[in-house]
């Protein structure tokens, strides 16, 4: 871990700026919660007035075939619709899936059976004509855990599944991109680990624009950078992101990834609202600094109602904001340290465009700002040396959104 701080405070004292040789400009921060998008309180408006506020690049939502048509020939696109059509309205793009079989495609059996081939690939080709405007796609979810795909095999994934809708979705928008994969981070229960789902993937011929991965954490101890040298693991979670590098280069070249789930969970099972504000902040920087990484989608907006289920939300289900909803426009982490120097990592997230913030430091008594404005690069991120020793806390204030982010105790 001391090294890694080190090397990227090096990288980050270059100029004070990200990484040139592998830094992405480019990388979009986004959020999934399909419930919540479609079913929560007020208006849709509303919910999209929410979305931009938190300064969101992309959506994640999923098109569910057996409830969009559950009898053959008489789908129901009304709630799809409503949801994409106001994404597009507003100018926020989407990455949409394509999940669940009806019984009269799969045998009559539940939505996880995988369907016929040739019913998949027209179910894929209409909602890319339908959507003409979406150019990402993303071929079923979790295919590797049998709670999601059964037969839970990769060739079964990728003859029946992945290689129809790609030449469907191809077909119908030629500029398109279509990930594969989606994979959890384990197999689990008479599963398939994600390591050999790939492996299982080329071996079976697939064809794919990108990979699509799950990078959750092993458990609620585990940062996106612990356990990060893991040479031999099958699990893959954002510390052991570069077996996903290196396996999925390996397996199809050097293809995009796209990491389109995931979160830290408060509460009983998971960590404390800070310690959840702070690792958004953490994966934020490490796969800003990772290459071939496109994206990163955080899971949830928020809290599911049943305590059992999942709390990774920016706000309780009461629809109280937790710390996260202050981290997610405002992600900051500490990169690393140059003698008494701080480096800082973030973004600021709203609006597009180079953005000004300002450093405030506190040690003992009130907050007091370090030095005067300063400015972010053209996608909002900054990288920046403050005096600050370990111990004191650390966070950034926005003139233009007249909001600070969450405070991190320096190192």
């Amino acid at each position: 871990m001391r090294l890694l701080l080190a090397a990227l405070t090096l990288c980050a004292l270059i100029g004070l700026a990200a990484p040139r040789a592998q830094a992405s400009e480019s990388v979009r921060f986004g959020i999934q919660d399909d419930s919540w998008l479609t079913h929560g309180a007020g208006t849709l408006d509303d919910r999209l007035d929410r979305l931009e506020s938190l300064g969101v690049d992309v959506v994640r939502f999923n098109l569910h075939w057996d409830r969009i048509e559950p009898v053959r020939g008489e789908p129901n696109w009304e709630e799809s619709d409503l949801i994409l059509n106001g994404l597009h309205d507003r100018g926020i793009p989407a990455i949409v899936g394509l999940v669940g079989s009806p019984r009269w495609a799969n045998g009559g059996r539940t939505p996880n059976f995988a369907p016929g081939a040739a019913a998949f690939a027209e179910f894929s080709r209409t909602a890319a004509t339908r959507y003409s405007w979406v150019n990402q796609w993303l071929v079923w979810n979790e295919p590797n855990q049998a709670r999601w795909l059964r037969p839970t095999t990769p060739a079964v994934y990728v003859r029946q599944l992945l290689n129809p809708a790609y030449k469907a979705i191809h077909a119908a928008n030629p500029s398109a991109k279509v990930g594969g994969g989606v994979t959890a981070p384990r197999g689990s229960t008479a599963g398939v680990s994600p390591v050999n789902w790939i492996r299982g993937m080329r071996t079976a011929g697939a064809k794919l624009d990108a990979y699509a991965h799950h990078p959750y954490p092993s458990n609620s101890r585990e940062s996106p950078f612990a356990n990060g040298s893991c040479k031999y693991c099958t699990t893959i979670t954002m510390a052991t992101l570069e077996r996903l590098l290196s396996e999925v280069k390996r397996a199809f070249g050097p293809k995009r990834i796209w990491l389109t789930e995931y979160g830290y969970q408060t509460g009983a099972y998971g960590v404390t609202q800070q310690r959840q504000a702070e690792l958004i902040g953490q994966a934020g920087m490490r796969v800003q600094k990772a290459p071939r990484v496109d994206m990163l989608i955080h899971y949830l907006v928020k809290d599911e109602p049943e305590a059992s289920r999942f709390q990774s939300g920016l706000f309780q289900n009461s629809g109280r904001p937790k710390l996260a909803a202050l981290a997610f426009p405002f992600p900051i982490a500490q990169a690393g340290r140059s003698g008494g120097n701080l480096v800082l990592w973030g973004q600021v997230r709203p609006r597009s465009g180079a953005q000004t913030y300002r450093v405030q430091i506190r040690t003992t008594g009130a907050w007091r700002f370090s030095g005067g404005m300063r400015k972010t690069s053209a996608r909002g991120f900054f990288s920046t040396a403050v005096a600050a020793g370990p111990g004191a806390r650390v966070r950034i204030y926005s003139p233009q959104d007249a909001a600070y982010s969450i405070a991190i105790r320096a190192r």
